[in-house]
């Protein structure tokens, strides 16, 4: 292993860079973060990720591999590198991304500036969340719409939240120019059009809504690659893994329509839809005895939709428990829409205010994230060193049920 430094950063490679060379003992001192240089193709692999696990440091492919404990085995990752693990400071960065570098100066901001796109029902509410919870780490909120009228009732809507004691602190919220759309930390993606009447039975509403948001997603995605975006892209509109892929793909693509991986990175973009699903089986497992133990030991994976998974328990994993759990959670939305309403508290709540707040907080929560090819929802956390993904030693009958919903959601787009 060589080691070097960058600009007061500390890299460790197998192979040999034009830069600052230094010993293992000055590399390894105190407690820097240090930066292992990877490659592989930008198509199949996030540009930067957390080392949690040792094995992370060799994975020659991303995939739902991810998602598993890790087997064991003699891994021959130098003993300083090992206790950079441990400590949680060994991130992995892609020397395949042609803007690789610029992660080495990335760090996470002790306040977020976080941008709304979109204030309908969800946008308006997810914002209400974030006035109203996320006073310990967002400095700002901005908004925004292409209907002023919408933008300034949710400035007087939440800007007139406030509790009678002065403790009580609550982030600004300013409306936005279009060019300051990405002058933010997180930028948050509400727009939806085309969404189906409640008279719509038995479809999957989420699916429907594609075409017309991709093409808007993409325009934003390309607008952030021209800004030369470095924060977080956040999808909530629907359906919002193949949202996130198509933005991927939009914001990285250039003028000549080839791919040139030059706009957003495919870590950088999240999807906040799975948060909803899982809120939605931890409601209907509280209503049986044989699944009231989902909110500590089941867990949610994939899509806002159509192809989720749920399981009742990681160690107790029960099939026909957790068809149940998942049919349940996939049918609320319709359950709402037959009462008459359009579902969209829960999710901009759950998916969106309180998931996001759990991201800039490194809280574990549920949301969409790269795994090559697909953006794929499970529980993870943001870290100094990048994502970290929940490994957990699945059972056969469950890695089968995910396998099938990766595979789809990798084949689509």
């Amino acid at each position: 292993m060589n080691y070097y430094k960058h600009n007061n950063k500390i890299i460790a490679a197998e192979g040999e860079y034009p830069l600052e060379r230094l010993t293992e003992g000055q590399a390894m001192e105190g407690d820097s973060l240090v930066y292992l240089l990877q490659t592989r193709l930008p198509a199949h692999s996030r540009c930067r990720y957390a080392i949690s696990d040792e094995d992370l440091a060799f994975i020659d492919k991303e995939d739902l591999q991810l998602l598993q404990a890790p087997k064991g085995g003699i891994l021959a990752l130098p003993a300083e590198l090992k206790r950079k693990v441990k400590q949680g400071r060994l991130s992995s960065i892609n020397t395949l991304y042609p803007n690789w570098m610029d992660e080495l100066s990335l760090s996470l901001p002790d306040k977020w500036r976080i941008n709304i796109v979109g204030l309908g029902d969800v946008g308006g509410t997810l914002a209400t969340g974030l006035r109203l919870l996320g006073g310990d780490k967002l400095d700002k909120i901005g908004i925004y719409d292409i209907d002023n009228n919408k933008a300034l009732r949710w400035l007087y809507e939440c800007g007139q939240i406030f509790s009678i004691s002065e403790a009580e602190s609550y982030p600004e919220v300013a409306i936005l120019r279009e060019e300051e759309l990405f002058d933010c930390d997180m930028f948050v993606f509400c727009v939806t059009v085309g969404v189906p009447p409640l008279d719509k039975k038995n479809v999957d509403v989420r699916m429907l809504q594609l075409e017309g948001n991709s093409k808007i997603v993409n325009i934003y995605a390309k607008k952030a690659r021209e800004a030369g975006f470095r924060g977080i892209f956040s999808v909530v509109s629907d359906p919002v893994d193949l949202l996130c892929k198509s933005a991927f793909l939009a914001s990285n693509t250039n003028s000549s329509g080839e791919l040139d991986y030059m706009g957003l990175p495919a870590d950088r973009i999240r999807g906040y839809g799975l948060g909803v699903m899982h809120a939605r089986a931890v409601y209907y497992s509280k209503l049986m005895p044989e699944t009231n133990s989902y909110i500590n030991e089941g867990r949610a994976f994939g899509p806002h939709g159509e192809h989720l998974v749920i399981a009742n328990s990681i160690a107790a994993y029960d099939e026909e428990l957790s068809e149940y759990l998942t049919e349940k959670a996939r049918r609320a939305n319709l359950e709402v829409r037959d009462a008459g309403y359009k579902p969209y508290i829960a999710p901009a709540l759950s998916s969106g205010s309180l998931s996001i707040l759990a991201t800039i907080r490194g809280e574990w929560h549920y949301s969409a994230t790269y795994m090559g090819g697909a953006y794929m929802g499970s529980k993870n956390r943001l870290t100094c060193t990048g994502i970290e993904l929940e490994r957990l030693e699945l059972p056969q009958q469950l890695s089968k049920r995910l396998e099938n919903t990766y595979n789809v959601l990798r084949s689509c787009l």
